[in-house]
């Protein structure tokens, strides 16, 4: 499977979410949309990265913008790191990691001397005609959310 390309049509795709919903990027047209790809629920980094959209979320609404996270976890632990932190955008699992897959984020990590496949974090921005307009891969947390607001208000 390619790489997704900037200023490319991103290939539609459907995957469960929390509060119920199941999220398709073709339902999502008129809308921009931020995806942000995070290792691991209730984790310092995590909670942080989900914090600091959930805090500028009422901005990012104003500018027709949806935003979604996805990580490996199940949708219990989903739903837990939502209610906790309240965020207001759902949490999609993606266990079987096809979302992963279709955005190129499963990278060989190493932690403790160890390596392994994980998700790198990474966002990315489609534009309301399904438009893949930015990527940030190898994302550091602070700031980053400010960034990203950045770039869609240069829409």
């Amino acid at each position: 499977m390619s790489t997704p390309e900037i200023d490319q049509p991103f290939p539609d795709f459907t995957a469960q979410a929390t509060s119920d919903t199941e999220v398709s990027l073709s339902n999502l047209k008129g809308k921009n949309v931020v995806i942000y790809f995070y290792p691991k629920d209730s984790t310092p980094g995590c909670t942080t990265e989900g914090q600091n959209f959930r805090d500028l979320y009422q901005e990012f609404q104003a500018l027709d913008t949806e935003i979604f996270g996805v990580s490996r976890d199940g949708m219990r632990s989903h739903e837990n790191f939502k209610a906790k932190q309240e965020f207001p955008f759902e949490l999609i699992s993606d266990k079987e990691e096809t979302l992963c897959q279709l955005f190129d984020v499963i990278k060989l990590k190493k932690m403790y001397g160890r390596e392994y496949m994980g998700v790198e974090r990474s966002t990315f921005l489609i534009d309301k005609e399904g438009i893949l307009r930015r990527e940030w891969r190898k994302v550091k947390v602070k700031g980053h959310v400010d960034e990203v607001l950045e770039a869609v208000k240069s829409l």
